[in-house]
């Protein structure tokens, strides 16, 4: 069984897929409280339906992305001269779940044009999930017994591309400091 995460809530009848998707696609750290909603959608996906694998896509021409690059870094007002394509309480907390992919794509490619800004962060937004997947103890638990594998795809649909890559994954001994 394999889930996906993605921006929209896919429905796949028949097929051996779970499926978990909402404005921005986001995967948020593991938090109890604040994200239960998808915390219990990864801890339902890995414990009781026993996925083998969470595949997280992004796309391209992401509203949330070009959301949040357009938000300023201070989080207070919007920045002029971009336009801000959204600007609220819920939507912009969310979307704050990927500010280390903003502040990576604005450190390697802060000189090329907003929308190859954009384009690079939709990607690296993938990458963060990746990241947030692993503060799971559901998802490090299925990966430390290998039976739970986590990979990042990204579908360009003005192109017609799709990407897929996996994280590997390894323990390593703890090192005395």
């Amino acid at each position: 069984m394999l889930a996906v995460y993605g921006c929209c809530l896919l429905r796949l009848q028949g097929l051996p897929i779970s499926c978990a998707g909402h404005a921005a696609r986001m995967v948020p750290p593991y938090d109890q409280t604040k994200y239960a909603r998808i915390g219990s959608a990864i801890e339902y996906a890995v414990l009781h339906l026993k996925v083998q694998e969470i595949v997280v896509i992004g796309h391209s021409a992401r509203g949330g992305i070009k959301g949040l690059m357009s938000f300023p870094y201070d989080g207070n007002t919007p920045t002029e001269g971009l336009e801000i394509i959204f600007y609220s309480d819920f939507i912009e907390d969310w979307v704050k779940i990927g500010m280390p992919a903003k502040t990576k794509v604005r450190a390697e490619h802060g000189s090329e044009p907003f929308g190859g800004q954009c384009a690079h962060c939709e990607k690296e937004a993938v990458n963060v999930s990746l990241g947030n997947l692993l503060s799971s103890p559901f998802v490090r638990g299925g990966l430390v017994k290998k039976t739970l594998a986590i990979k990042g795809g990204y579908y360009d649909f003005i192109n017609g591309t799709f990407e897929l890559w996996s994280l590997e994954f390894q323990l390593s001994n703890p090192l005395s400091v």
